[in-house]
């Protein structure tokens, strides 16, 4: 009876579909730095062992030390403050105007024949060769720069609110029509969420290609900027500051996707799909 009487007032056990989803919970968490975390580690043997040359590629720990000495001479900060500078001001930019006119060219007739059709000569024109182009209309100066991340910026997030607001579901369309949604509501209660995915999505790949147009664009006649800071290493053949360049870009991208996915799974957090 003593027994039976303590199993009875025992906790339940975990059900194992519950300690599976807390086990892939936890490993979704940290799971994204398996990757970065074995690069590191086969980088560190290679250069320990003397497997790699380090006129070739400096070992982390070299790395490591220049970074701290950029840090103390405050080249770093600085010219990481004007990087992020530029990306953020293209990444506004671009956002901004390929989210109005995908909501223009969804959603009106006129604006889908006219917009999308020149979007998508564009998209076959490398962004590389307009460079030269506005080099002409916009000068060197920031201008130059801003408008290259911000074009960069515009085609991925048109692309996915466009696409998401296609493929709204007419049933909920009708039902705005039944109900004589005024425009502004039907914006809000029905274009809003339906495009909301693409929209974070958009932002995904928006910040991946601002940072990656900003390698390109700090290489035009920059005075400032990690890219800067990488051209004057190179003319000295400072290896090591360059791959703290590289390291800082990296680091740049990874944690801007971070942070916006993070933003997609508490803006989304409804919407339950596999691997989230």
């Amino acid at each position: 009876m003593a027994t039976l009487s303590a199993l009875a007032t025992a906790p339940p056990a975990i059900r194992p579909a519950a300690r599976n989803r807390f086990l892939a919970h936890r490993a979704a968490r940290f799971g994204i730095l398996l990757g970065p975390g074995l690069l590191l580690l086969y980088w560190s043997v290679l250069s320990f062992n003397g497997w790699l040359d380090p006129r070739v590629l400096p070992a982390p720990w070299t790395a490591v030390e220049a970074a701290i000495e950029l840090i103390r001479d405050g080249r770093l900060q600085s010219n990481l403050a004007v990087s992020a500078g530029r990306a953020l001001a293209g990444l506004a930019l671009g956002s901004s105007v390929a989210l109005a006119l995908a909501l223009l060219s969804g959603l009106t007739v006129l604006g889908g024949y006219v917009i999308d059709g020149l979007v998508q000569m564009k998209r076959g024109i490398p962004i590389l060769a307009l460079i030269p182009f506005m080099v002409l209309w916009l000068g060197i100066g920031e201008g130059l720069k801003i408008s290259v991340i911000a074009i960069a910026v515009f085609f991925p997030m048109y692309i996915q609110v466009h696409t998401a607001l296609r493929a709204i579901d007419l049933r909920f369309v009708e039902l705005a029509e039944t109900l004589r949604l005024s425009r502004w509501k039907f914006l809000v209660r029905i274009v809003l969420p339906g495009t909301l995915p693409g929209v974070l999505t958009g932002l995904r790949f928006g910040t991946t290609a601002a940072w990656l147009a900003l390698v390109v664009v700090e290489q035009l006649n920059a005075t400032s900027g990690i890219g800067y800071m990488v051209t004057l290493a190179r003319d000295y053949a400072q290896t090591d500051v360059m791959l703290v360049g590289l390291v800082v870009y990296a680091i740049l991208g990874f944690g801007s996707d971070l942070i916006v996915r993070a933003l997609e799974r508490h803006v989304l957090r409804w919407r339950r799909s596999f691997g989230r």
